[in-house]
């Protein structure tokens, strides 16, 4: 398979990038890499390999551009031509770490949606309490969403959990204030009966303070709400982190106390590091399309790689194109 990659896009590219995709290309023996960027940076870092290739462009899409029009009028930029890499069929997914609004508008204008899709849904897989980790869409594909389109979002991540995460009927859940059927407003309660009537494994209402408990494999809510829930677990995560670091390096003793314990922090803050599980996917999308995060390092993007592999070992588009057809007969 061919994966197409934005070598320009994110904090510290190409480098850390490069160094992701060396270490992919030599683990997966069954994967094509094709990197998107200015030739001179990219080959300071690539290995060679006969199955990884550059395709040289000078332009890119910054973090301060406009998306739309920024995919518009920047078609020689690499993140564009990644996503029309897809299009040709010259490449079977793509990822960045690059501007996310660009992303999802090449992956709406270039790549195109499912038909039956009515919107796509940018889903991170984050992680948990018990080490499993849950789907979480949408983080900010749409601000707002209908109850039709919360049901959409439930069964690509079901789909997804399913094939990729290889978990027997994920459990999906909806994002609420309170567990009971009758709470929230008229989006939840709608999208409640929905998701209750559909074929999915339904658990109920979850609220935020238990996300990170484990209960559900799948948790769907609209754009705005996931994407305020979703920078308020980094901030909080990042914070905590901040004031350990300060508590232990405060006095003699504390820092003592740290030697300790160092391998076992490193262990928690390892296993809330959601880097791990890989990119955010782009639900909806006639293939698959992955946005690693903006400050990916190389184990970032080799896990985002792993990820997109399974995604398309699996044909998860063409998955979530029929699970759609066959909902809305």
């Amino acid at each position: 398979m061919k994966i197409a990659i934005d070598a320009m896009g994110g904090d510290h590219a190409p480098k850390e990038i490069i160094q992701g995709v060396n270490r992919a290309i030599q683990e997966f023996t069954d994967i094509e890499c094709m990197l998107f960027g200015k030739e001179s940076e990219i080959k300071k870092y690539a290995i060679e390999n006969e199955r990884l290739s550059i395709f040289h462009t000078d332009e890119k899409i910054a973090s301060t551009d406009e998306p739309v029009k920024a995919v518009r009028r920047k078609k020689a930029a690499s993140m564009v031509m990644m996503a029309q890499a897809v299009k040709d069929k010259k490449a079977d997914a793509c990822i960045s770490a690059g501007n996310t609004g660009a992303l999802m508008a090449a992956g709406l204008f270039v790549v195109g949606r499912i038909k039956g899709i009515d919107r796509p849904a940018l889903a991170p897989t984050l992680p948990t309490l018990d080490g499993k980790g849950f789907v979480f869409l949408d983080v900010g594909a749409n601000a707002d969403a209908k109850p039709e389109h919360l049901l959409q979002y439930a069964i690509m991540g079901s789909i997804y959990a399913e094939n990729v995460r290889k978990l027997t009927k994920p459990k999906v859940a909806l994002l609420n204030i309170g567990t009971e059927e009758n709470k929230g407003n008229d989006l939840t309660k709608k999208a409640f009966e929905l998701l209750q009537n559909s074929k999915l494994n339904f658990i109920g209402n979850i609220e935020a303070r238990d996300l990170l408990e484990g209960h559900a494999d799948v948790v769907v809510t609209d754009g705005f709400t996931g994407n305020v829930v979703l920078k308020t677990i980094e901030g909080t995560a990042s914070g905590l982190f901040s004031m350990l670091k300060d508590i232990f390096m405060n006095s003699f003793k504390n820092k003592l106390a740290a030697g300790f314990i160092k391998s076992d922090l490193m262990q928690l803050k390892n296993k809330m590091d959601y880097s791990e599980y890989g990119g955010a996917c782009l639900f909806g999308l006639d293939a698959p399309v992955i946005k690693a995060h903006g400050s990916s390092n190389a184990n970032a993007l080799y896990h985002a790689i792993r990820q997109t592999r399974e995604m398309v070992q699996h044909n998860i588009s063409k998955t979530i194109g029929d699970s759609v057809k066959i909902d809305s007969e």
